[in-house]
């Protein structure tokens, strides 16, 4: 199985990114990760909503051409379904099943998804409807991956 998460940004904190290469080290026994970190956009203080979107879709643009062909994508937005750890376990081992062995997570910049992501996008999936800061939902995201694994193998982890 073949993991690849991609982002709009880069992780500019050193805690974020100690976290990261701790859960792709502990990925590393499941499946080969892979982290594609694409430019982000400088998003003005009080941009309009037609800059907004301008910035989304610049991102989007990088973010859809970094898309391998063939892949299942999910796309990260607070609009999607969510699930707890074990529907999360359930549905990455149905993917596996089903013959889909590259799964592509999406994570968006600071305004999110471009509608154009979102449409490619074979599902979408929120973690909660709070919001989180795109360097610490990379975290989140490994973490659950991980624990996803660990489920879907009876092996124990904290609930």
């Amino acid at each position: 199985m073949k993991i690849t998460v991609l982002t709009a940004g880069k992780i500019k904190e050193k805690y974020f990114t100690e976290a990261v290469r701790e859960y792709a080290k502990r990925l590393s026994r499941y499946c080969e990760l892979q982290i594609i970190e694409t430019e982000d956009e400088a998003t003005p203080d009080n941009a309009s909503p037609a800059q907004e979107t301008q910035i989304k879709n610049k991102e989007g643009a990088r973010i859809l051409s970094r898309i391998p062909a063939g892949a299942y994508v999910i796309a990260l937005a607070i609009q999607g379904r969510e699930v707890d750890s074990v529907g999360l376990s359930q549905k990455i081992s149905a993917l596996t099943l089903n013959g889909h062995s590259h799964l592509v997570f999406i994570i968006g910049g600071s305004l999110g998804l471009s509608d154009a992501v979102l449409e490619k996008a074979d599902e979408k999936l929120s973690f909660s409807r709070l919001t989180f800061p795109h360097q610490l939902m990379r975290v989140i995201l490994l973490e659950q991956i991980y624990r996803s694994f660990r489920i879907a193998r009876g092996e124990p982890y904290h609930k």
